[in-house]
């Protein structure tokens, strides 16, 4: 048997290794993921006068088919409109969302950028021990949700999702800038880690929506393409830094390892 199958080859791409049940992605056993319409699974209809309707089908969407796939429980905090900064400060607590799981995957972005037109901001907008002081930017918000869910569960892995590209040069140009700050952001805390969909996923352009999507969001196997570029490159990433999910299944028990010298992920 070759060992090399689980390890990141030499000049190794998030998306190159693409595993039909995500690899190491499987390794959790609950994950909460907090997002938008793209998360919720959100599908478009039109009535008889030709408006567009949408509908927030979750047993559609990303986490629905990763949960199916790897048999992790995903709890979805998801819907279609959800901006960072309405998460934080209605959506989560009239809903009971800030809850306990081992790992949380947030993709937001579209909607604050694109819609709301905030603020981007920057990794220098986040103070980790006193997210109060953080102005109010997407990326300040980011940090504020990311600090709240540590205050939670400090040994959490996180794994922030970027933005695809677009196919259209200045809105990529945005995507692409935010996306490294976001990386910037991963360095503020422990065991974060960023899914860069900006640079490593392909653009939702228009080529791609002409087989993945329906309307401006995608359609079925559109969701299950993004299930599985999530699943792989979460795979990647615990391929590439392997000591930092040895005690995964002690998240939250107060259990530790001797043999671990140190807490790689701080």
């Amino acid at each position: 048997m070759n060992l090399d199958l689980f390890t990141v080859a030499p000049g190794e791409k998030p998306l190159d290794n693409m595993k039909a049940a995500c690899g190491f992605a499987g390794i959790f056993k609950e994950i909460g993921v907090i997002g938008d319409s793209l998360s919720s699974g959100e599908f478009e209809s039109h009535d008889q006068e030709g408006n567009t309707l949408y509908h927030d089908m979750y047993e559609y969407s990303w986490p629905a088919v990763l949960e199916r796939l790897t048999g992790t429980v995903y709890r979805n905090y998801s819907r279609g409109g959800m901006t960072a900064k309405e998460y934080l400060e209605s959506w989560a607590d009239r809903n009971g969302f800030w809850q306990w799981n081992q790992a949380y995957i947030i993709a937001l972005g579209n909607n604050d950028i694109f819609g709301a037109n905030q603020p981007a901001g920057s990794a220098a907008d986040i103070y980790p021990e006193d997210p109060a002081a953080n102005p109010d930017t997407f990326l300040g918000d980011m940090g504020r949700i990311v600090s709240r869910l540590k205050t939670m569960e400090k040994d959490a892995r996180i794994f922030l999702v970027s933005m695809q590209r677009r196919g259209e040069e200045r809105a990529d140009a945005t995507i692409c800038a935010i996306a490294d700050e976001m990386k910037k952001m991963c360095g503020l805390y422990s065991y974060t880690y960023l899914i860069d969909m900006a640079h490593d996923g392909p653009a939702y352009d228009e080529e791609m929506r002409k087989t993945f999507a329906m309307g401006g969001h995608p359609n079925a196997m559109g969701y299950y393409v993004y299930a599985m570029m999530i699943g792989n490159y979460m795979d990647y990433i615990i391929r590439e830094n392997p000591r930092d999910f040895f005690e995964m299944p002690f998240i939250g028990k107060g259990l530790k390892n001797k043999d671990i010298a140190c807490n790689p992920g701080e």
